[in-house]
């Protein structure tokens, strides 16, 4: 009959080997020596434990510390030995007569698992230690149960306190002695923790007594705890205020720009019963400080401009620069116009005074429009443009002055407007025409050329006055395309007169701003094959006055084509001279005000003689502008001018007639 204790061990997954007080092999399964891969001869009954170390070669040390442990010990013992891929887990338990009970079993898939588990924990905390952001998690009772290295630096915590377990108030505590708690502790536990245990999902930004800003964001657990991650936007907050700041502020002065004027102003009008005042600025004369100083010393100049206007606003008033020298004020309950009159007088006396910007002293003014809510305008659209076109009226009253809106400027304004569109569209449908008026050889009255001068035939208002539409299209910027036109169209013109005829046009300031000028003289004159030396560009001494370098270096490279270049109106300006010293002129134009009044004043003759005499040592030609009679031809004679240009040897004509005019002779002006 068999044993039913060999059944039992034949039919065991684990190992089993009993030993006697000698160490000896009193019982053995198969499956030890199947798990030890030896053959069972060599593990038998009587075999000692040596022999049986001398199986387990994967570790010698740990051989030896179970045969000592056997040797000297009568406690149980646990012990894992790798053999090869395999790791067999031996337990050495002692029985009663001194004997030991050794089992083996094969662990290899607990230990793989337990393996790659370890090496993931590895990754996790690696990982969660390497987070750029600080994580935590917290019980239900607000107690720690994780947190990472991020965490703890973000706070400067102590070991002990991020240890699982420690309450959320001993670490809130250890903060507030450091000074990085939250600034509003009782306000962090409502949207945060309280938040969070209840189940919300969400992110805050949490205000810091250092300063800083931490954004945290929560999100529970199953357990009914929470996870959350800290991050310190300190610097992405304050970026976004200033973004917001720059946003709604002007960046020179610091004032208030137009948006956040118009938030303020719209805001205000929404409040029943209240009486506003909009104040539209414009600094008069700052151009000519930007031009002739420079922008530096404009900007500084703004800068000074809108302490002195902020020094004279009252509680509830407020200030904005639109850009370049605009400013609008508001006042947000005026009560009559009596207030607001007090103020623009005030304004208009302050910017008066002189400045002194970077050592130079600078006096400038201000000219200002002012509509009243809710009489002319009910939002801040409305009411800034009424302010503005009352601007526009102050500023032709000869400026350093203030007006109210008045019903009138409206609709003088909407006809400068529709003024502006028409001009756009007259370029597109032919409506311009050149007038041309004859130069004549002072001493042989022989046309030697013709200034060519535009005329604007309006559909209709039929023709419109140069004075009218010229200083619009350089106000708009359409007198740069408008003068390539006459350019061009005047060469065209001139190609078809005799050689010895040439023809003047002339520059605005504002074309030599758009880079392109010389461009635009060499394709004008290659499209109509009309020699460079027969045509000549008059300019004003204002042409100069902006970008200085740049203007020479354009007019240099004209000059340098052939073409001359003359000084138009000269002795109007206070610098004329000085730029006769900047630029090697081929002609200068004696300005018609000077020729008017050479019989009834002394100081004109004088000065006539003397640009004259310039001219001749000089080696310019001289033209006396505006000669109208007999008299006034006679004394440019004797002052010595080469050419005159006036009515008494024509006014503008048409192109047809100057065809008339070269075929014909000039008749004599006696």
């Amino acid at each position: 009959m068999t044993n039913p204790l060999d059944i039992i061990l034949s039919n065991m997954q684990q190992g089993v080997v009993l030993l006697n007080a000698n160490l000896r092999v009193v019982l053995v399964n198969d499956r030890f020596t199947e798990l030890l891969r030896v053959p069972q001869w060599l593990i038998a009954v009587g075999v000692d434990a040596n022999t049986i170390a001398g199986q387990m070669v994967a570790n010698g040390d740990q051989c030896q510390i179970w045969l000592l442990h056997l040797l000297m010990n009568s406690t149980a013992l646990h012990q894992q030995i790798e053999i090869g891929e395999r790791v067999l887990a031996f337990t050495s338990t002692p029985v009663e007569d001194g004997g030991w009970l050794i089992q083996c079993e094969d662990i290899s898939p607990l230990a793989r698992l337990e393996r790659s588990l370890a090496e993931q924990r590895g990754l996790f905390d690696t990982a969660l230690d390497n987070m750029p952001h600080g994580l935590c998690m917290f019980d239900a009772d607000k107690n720690l149960m994780l947190c990472n290295a991020a965490y703890a630096r973000l706070y400067c915590l102590p070991e002990q306190l991020t240890r699982s377990g420690t309450p959320l108030h001993d670490i809130l505590d250890y903060r507030q002695t450091l000074g990085n708690a939250p600034a509003h502790r009782e306000s962090y536990f409502d949207v945060v923790v309280e938040a969070a245990l209840k189940g919300s999902t969400a992110s805050q930004n949490i205000a810091l007594m250092d300063g800083r800003v931490v954004k945290i964001s929560h999100k529970p657990m199953e357990n009914g705890g929470y996870v959350a991650t800290h991050e310190d936007v300190t610097e992405a907050v304050r970026a976004e205020e200033q973004i917001r700041y720059m946003a709604s502020h002007d960046p020179l002065t610091g004032l208030p720009n137009r948006t956040l004027l118009r938030e303020k102003i719209d805001r205000e009008l929404a409040l029943d019963g209240k009486t506003s005042a909009v104040l539209c600025l414009d600094l008069d004369h700052f151009k000519e400080v930007n031009d002739t100083l420079g922008h530096a010393v404009g900007d500084l100049l703004l800068k000074a401009v809108a302490d002195r206007l902020t020094d004279c606003l009252h509680e509830g008033d407020s200030i904005a620069r639109l850009g370049g020298d605009e400013f609008v004020v508001f006042q947000a309950d005026v009560r009559g116009r009596e207030r607001t009159s007090t103020l623009a007088k005030r304004i208009v006396e302050v910017v008066d005074k002189i400045f002194i910007i970077d050592g130079k002293p600078i006096r400038i003014g201000v000219s200002i429009g002012i509509a009243i809510a809710p009489d002319d305008g009910d939002i801040a659209d409305s009411i800034l443009r009424r302010a503005d076109t009352a601007l526009y009226k102050a500023k032709s009253k000869g400026r350093g002055t203030f007006c109210f809106f008045e019903a009138t400027m409206d609709a003088n304004r909407q006809e400068r407007r529709k003024l502006e569109l028409d001009l756009q569209q007259a370029l597109e449908t032919n409506q311009f025409e050149i007038y041309y008026q004859p130069q004549v050889d002072a001493a042989s009255e022989e046309v030697v050329g013709f200034e060519a001068l535009l005329r604007w035939h309006h559909p209709e208002r039929g023709l419109v006055s140069p004075a009218e539409f010229i200083p619009l299209a350089e106000e708009t910027g359409l007198i740069v395309p408008i003068g390539e036109w006459v350019l061009r169209q005047a060469c065209k013109d001139a190609a078809g007169w005799p050689a010895d005829i040439g023809v003047a046009v002339n520059l605005s300031p504002l074309q030599f701003r758009s880079q392109t000028l010389a461009h635009t003289v060499v394709s004008a004159l290659s499209d109509s094959e009309l020699p460079a030396s027969r045509l000549e560009l008059e300019i004003t001494e204002s042409v100069l006055l902006t970008d200085n370098e740049t203007t020479l270096a354009t007019l240099h490279h004209i000059r340098g084509l052939g073409v001359r270049i003359a000084m138009d109106d000269f002795g109007t300006g206070y610098s004329s001279l000085s730029y006769l010293r900047l630029f090697p002129f081929d002609k200068i134009k004696i300005d018609q005000s000077f020729i008017r009044e050479l019989g009834s004043s002394k100081d004109c003759a004088a000065i006539v003689k003397a640009v004259v005499d310039l001219g001749v040592s000089l080696g310019i030609t001289t033209t006396a502008e505006g000669v109208e009679t007999k008299d006034q031809l006679n004394r440019v004679r004797e002052q010595g001018c080469r050419e005159i240009q006036g009515y008494l040897f024509g006014k503008p004509l048409p192109l047809s007639s100057v065809h008339d005019l070269i075929r014909g002779r000039l008749p004599s002006a006696a």
